[in-house]
């Protein structure tokens, strides 16, 4: 079998069973249907198996598996009150999984899916308590991979699935973040490259009504205007400010994440001040002996001067971006880079996303120029 590897996590003192990862390449358009029933295997069995998506690499176990869905909580350490996201592989899944399903959602499923739009609609009695951290609610989305696909399918069961990540880190784009983070704590990992959008799916809040964005994502808030009329933001998905949320519908909305370990401060506004900004700060702090990187883009990084620079690319091409956003906060890490200062982008389409992302990663520690 091409490319396989396995990596193990040596017993603690609290005599910790072993887990051997094993990670195969896997043909992202073709996916090799051996690889794919090894990894459905260890689905049903109640193992934990990361593949890619559209969006990010998921860390998947079977949803309606009580104990199954435990073990994701425990290899990413991820707080009990953080719901999941419910992949399926075809439509007819979702009415098994919800009730009451409005005709805008399945509006909304004909016109997105498969593709990164995440529906929150009323929960079915099958689903446990565990896998919606006990809401009255279920998320649920069908990715647009061929790999995801047909590991859903050869599992014959809906997969539950957040990011590949250690609770609050960048979420994984490769499989390589996925190897850094949880090898040794699951079961499988299916290495199909690069995922292609690379920010999280849009969760929708179908139950509300008119419909309101928890988490903006993939699907741009604009295109779901277009076809639903009138959308809503919850106010989480562009505070400049912490918000003490008691219980949430969707991923993304209560926790710090998509953190890195150094600190991140995200300027915002006109062009010309946030460069201004960006270089003060970076000098500021490398007076005070920190190591400083700075996320750019290409208009501007020549005009830096720093430990790190970054380009997340062209200002006008929020799809590169997007993309690039959680590598670079991977790579800042991996040069010990003690702060990461960001220039903010438009929030139109998929900029609306990434300065979620940013303001996330930062803890709200926003700078207006």
């Amino acid at each position: 079998m091409s490319y396989t590897r396995t990596f193990g996590e040596a017993s603690g003192r609290n005599g910790k069973k072993r887990i051997n990862t094993l990670v195969m390449k896997i043909n992202a358009r073709e996916p090799e249907i051996v690889k794919i029933r090894i990894a459905a295997r260890t689905i049903r069995k109640g193992g934990t198996v990361a593949f890619p998506t559209e969006t990010v690499y998921g860390l998947g176990a079977d949803a309606l598996n009580e104990e199954a869905v435990k073990r994701i909580y425990v290899a990413k350490k991820r707080p009990p009150d953080n719901p999941m996201i419910i992949h399926v592989a075809n439509k007819e899944e979702v009415y098994k999984l919800a009730r009451n399903v409005p005709k805008a959602a399945e509006k909304l499923m004909d016109r997105f899916w498969p593709g990164p739009l995440t529906l929150i609609l009323r929960r079915s009695k099958v689903v446990p308590d565990i896998t919606v951290a006990g809401l009255d609610t279920v998320a649920i989305r069908m990715p647009d991979n061929e790999v995801a696909l047909a590991l859903i399918s050869e599992s014959k069961t809906s997969i539950a699935a957040p990011s590949a990540n250690l609770a609050g880190k960048p979420s994984p784009t490769t499989a390589a973040h996925v190897i850094e983070d949880l090898a040794g704590r699951i079961d499988i990992i299916l290495d199909a490259g690069a995922t292609r959008i690379g920010v999280e799916s849009t969760v929708i809040d179908m139950t509300l009504d008119p419909p309101q964005i928890l988490r903006p994502g993939g699907v741009p808030y604009e295109e779901l205007k277009r076809v639903l009329g009138k959308v809503t933001l919850h106010p989480t998905v562009l505070t400049t400010k912490i918000k003490h949320l008691i219980r949430v519908r969707s991923p993304g909305m209560k926790h710090k994440h998509y953190a890195p370990n150094a600190t991140v401060i995200v300027v915002e506004g006109n062009f010309g001040a946030v460069m201004k900004r960006v270089q003060g700060l970076a000098d500021l702090h490398m007076k005070k002996g920190k190591k400083v990187g700075i996320m750019a883009t290409d208009e501007s990084k020549s005009e830096y001067h720093a430990d790190a620079i970054k380009s997340l690319g062209s200002r006008k091409n929020l799809t590169t971006a997007a993309k690039r956003l959680y590598g670079l906060l991977r790579e800042f890490d991996a040069e010990g880079v003690d702060i990461i200062i960001s220039e903010g982008l438009a929030t139109k389409g998929l900029g609306l996303a990434i300065a979620n992302r940013l303001r996330r990663a930062s803890g709200s520690n926003v700078v207006k120029a």
